[in-house]
């Protein structure tokens, strides 16, 4: 049931974005989408400092312009590596809360576009996708 809600929230987004993609005059945006491969994994604390736990994103970034992608994939390392820095500084509590977890996609889409604007000039990313959350608690 858990997959399925998933797989519906997906599906919800793409068409979101879909309507979102034609401007106020009718004109098509040219977005494009990114995968963070691999899968970000890293370590969070649990209640006690003696108890972590893991969590497990599959993200997606919503560029704002097809012509993004090379600079994005050039620099799919420091994206990657800020949202191991993102999640690994969450608590337990918000890890595993879906109103967390929409808090922590949002700190991750403010800190690739603060990232994009000082590398390029241009913070270039729409949106991030979780196309895949999974966490274990130790």
């Amino acid at each position: 049931m858990n997959r399925y809600r998933q797989w519906l929230a997906g599906v919800i987004l793409i068409f979101g974005y879909q309507a979102i993609a034609i401007g106020q005059e009718g004109e098509r945006k040219n977005y494009a989408y990114f995968s963070i491969e691999p899968e970000v994994v890293t370590n969070f604390l649990g209640p006690s400092a003696r108890k972590l736990g893991f969590v497990r994103v599959s993200m997606e970034l919503m560029l704002e312009d097809a012509d993004y992608l090379e600079a994005a994939e050039h620099h799919s390392a420091l994206i990657r590596a800020a949202a191991i820095e993102v999640l690994g500084r969450q608590p337990e509590s918000k890890i595993i809360s879906l109103t967390g977890r929409e808090d922590i996609r949002r700190s991750c889409l403010d800190r690739f576009k603060e990232l994009m604007k000082r590398e390029t000039g241009n913070p270039m990313i729409r949106d991030v996708i979780f196309t895949s959350y999974l966490y274990h608690q130790s």
